[in-house]
């Protein structure tokens, strides 16, 4: 599983930090991206569907991983 961060969406809520420090940073305006290539370690997949789940904006989507 992986996590992207659509920047054009984000508005700097910063919940999906809040819910999962390790998936997410946030930048000096406040607003999200990705840690690394976005890939979700093992035993963290739940913490990355709250913080989808948890974004105001609709701006964190889940996307496949190849292979």
């Amino acid at each position: 599983m992986k996590v992207r961060v659509d920047p054009e969406r984000c508005q700097g809520h910063a919940r999906c930090y809040a819910l999962a420090p390790e998936l997410f940073e946030v930048d000096d305006y406040g607003l999200s991206s990705a840690l690394g290539d976005g890939t979700v370690p093992a035993g963290s997949e739940e913490r990355a569907r709250l913080a989808i789940a948890n974004c105001p904006e609709f701006a964190i989507s889940e996307v496949g991983v190849e292979g």
